[in-house]
Parts: structure tokens; C-alpha cells; sequence
């Protein structure tokens, strides 16, 4: 079917639009990662989204027209630890290197995608750059204990052109959410994923519960997908279709971090390398993550 006739479906308001089905998003949004619509479609699809919302199977089939368009990182079927990096940082210290690095210590292939999709943020790609971690230039095979930073693009150029509409404007669509929720492997993956807003935390569960995925999802730090090293977030995992939380939210007003860093790359970048030297402590809501992924990733290799 043409994109046309899917926006007669969704594009009819709020409340006069109708969903797609599974079958119907995964065609409709394979023909806008092929790049086979114009732009004024492409307006039109980003714009009907915004303002009608994506149901879980809408979303599932989204991400049933990336799976078939992606790049897939080899991982010999270890389970990888994915960490999505799209918000950047504005008022905090962009950590998600940090975790990644952290993550990969402990002997976990561990795998951070992303794009900067805002030129006002620091993002995790200049910290880890300046942290000697170069994007990758290639897919390659992930090993335990490596951390690869892996640009969109090289994993979908059509899913990367889409996030780049939000330059022109100037509104989310939905590959912001897609980004999150997608495994980029061939094989197993503990997802990490966060969310800005409550009544994303529903909608990203439920897709979670759909696709049978495996993730932890917690209220990130400014949409990165690591805990606000001021006060620990609740954080749920997810698997088989079931929800478990395994951590409850620390209450109370927000503690101080000693030392906490400017949110500039240089201050970004020194400090992570102070706590992964011994020199600074790992904060608190951090650690805790850390522990909660470790287990997770060790009972989804186990998983049959």
C-alpha cells in the first residue's frame, strides 16, 4: 500500500485516527527508511505520529522494517549490553560512557549507538572520543569485554535520515523512540534503556513485553540511559514478557555528588577517567545500576 493511504489512517487527529496494525507500520515504515516517499511524505508520517502517538504494534512494526534494514553487530551469540545514546546532556554530565566503560570491565560485550540529535548538547560521542574511543568505522564482531560506540548510520542510513527531520522540524518522530527499544545484533541483547517522561515508561514497556525482549528501564539522566548519579531511579527489567522491579526509587530531595563534573566534554571525559581510576568514587545510583545489568546480562545468556 502506498504511504498515502496510511496517512489517511493516521493523520485524521487524535482522536479520529486509527492504529495500524503490525503488518501495516512495518510496510509503511520500511518505505521511509528506503527512501522510496518524499519529503512532504515524510513531513506528513512524522507529523500524524506526533500528534496521534504510536501504539506498541506500531512501534513493533517499525522495528520489524529496521530489523530488515539494519546492519546487524555480530556477536557470536553473547549476549551484548546495548546502551542507547541519543539525548546527549545539557545540565548534567553526559555518564553513559562511564557505564559503558564500567559495563565492559566487569567482561560484557557492551555496545553504545547513537546520533546527536541536538547541536545544544554535549554528546556521549565527543566524551568517548575524548576518552580514546573512536566511532566505529565498520561493523565488526563485539568481544567480552569491549565497548564499541557505533554511529545510526552505519547501522541504518535510512534510520539515521530520519532522525535528522527533527533539525528541520524541530519535533521528535518516531525513530526517537525506536532508536531505544531496538536490538542492533544478531543475537542476544540486555537493553538499557530510559525514558524522559512517565507515559513513555507504559508505552516502552509494553512494546518491550511484545517483542519478548530483554531490557532494563529506568527514568535516564536527561534521556541517557544511565542513572542520575544525584538519586537512584526505579528500575524495572524486563523479560519473557514479564516485569520485575528491581529497584525502587530512592526518595527524598536530590543528594550532592562531590566533584561532579561540568557538563563540558574535557570536565566530562577527566572525571571518568578519576573513577575508573579508584580516584573518585563510582556514584551510588550508578553502582547500583551497574550490579542490576550484570545480573541481568548473566541470566539472559542462560535464558534457552
Amino acid at each position: 500500500m502506498g504511504i498515502g493511504n496510511y496517512i489517511k489512517v493516521i493523520g485524521r487527529g487524535k482522536d479520529g485516527a486509527r492504529a495500524l496494525t503490525r503488518a501495516q507500520a512495518a510496510d509503511l515504515f520500511g518505505q521511509v527508511l528506503d527512501g522510496a516517499v518524499t519529503d512532504l511524505e515524510i513531513g506528513a508520517f512524522c507529523l500524524a505520529m506526533r500528534i496521534k502517538g504510536e501504539t506498541p504494534q506500531e512501534m513493533a512494526g517499525f522495528l520489524d522494517a529496521t530489523a530488515a534494514r539494519l546492519q546487524p553487530i555480530a556477536s557470536q551469540g553473547r549476549t551484548v549490553v546495548v546502551l542507547p545514546s541519543y539525548n546527549g546532556a545539557r545540565k548534567l554530565p553526559v555518564l553513559t560512557p562511564l557505564l559503558g566503560l564500567l559495563l565492559a570491565r566487569e567482561g560484557l560485550p557492551v555496545l553504545i549507538h547513537g546520533a546527536s540529535t541536538e547541536s545544544t548538547r554535549v554528546s556521549a560521542q565527543n566524551v568517548l572520543l575524548a576518552l580514546g574511543v573512536p566511532a566505529q568505522e565498520a561493523i565488526k564482531l563485539i568481544l567480552p569485554g569491549e565497548l564499541q560506540w557505533v554511529p545510526t548510520a552505519l547501522l541504518c542510513p535510512g534510520l539515521q535520515r530520519l532522525l535528522d527531520v527533527r533539525r528541520v522540524v524541530g519535533l521528535r518522530n518516531p525513530a526517537h523512540s525506536l532508536v531505544k527499544l531496538m536490538n542492533p545484533c544478531d543475537g542476544p541483547a540486555l537493553i538499557v534503556s530510559s525514558y524522559t517522561h512517565p507515559e513513555y515508561a507504559a508505552s516502552m514497556t509494553a512494546t518491550f513485553q511484545l517483542l519478548q525482549a530483554h531490557a532494563l528501564l529506568l527514568r535516564g539522566t536527561e534521556g541517557e540511559p544511565v542513572a542520575d548519579p544525584r538519586r537512584t531511579p526505579a528500575m524495572d527489567a524486563i523479560a519473557d514478557g514479564q516485569v520485575t522491579r528491581v529497584q525502587e526509587a530512592q526518595g527524598g530531595t536530590l543528594a550532592s555528588v562531590p566533584g561532579l563534573p561540568a557538563p563540558d566534554v574535557a570536565s566530562t571525559a577527566s572525571w571518568i577517567q578519576a573513577v575508573l581510576s579508584g580516584a573518585q568514587p563510582v556514584p551510588v545510583p550508578i553502582a547500583l545500576q551497574l550490579a542490576h545489568i550484570v545480573r541481568l546480562a548473566k541470566q539472559t545468556r542462560t535464558t534457552p
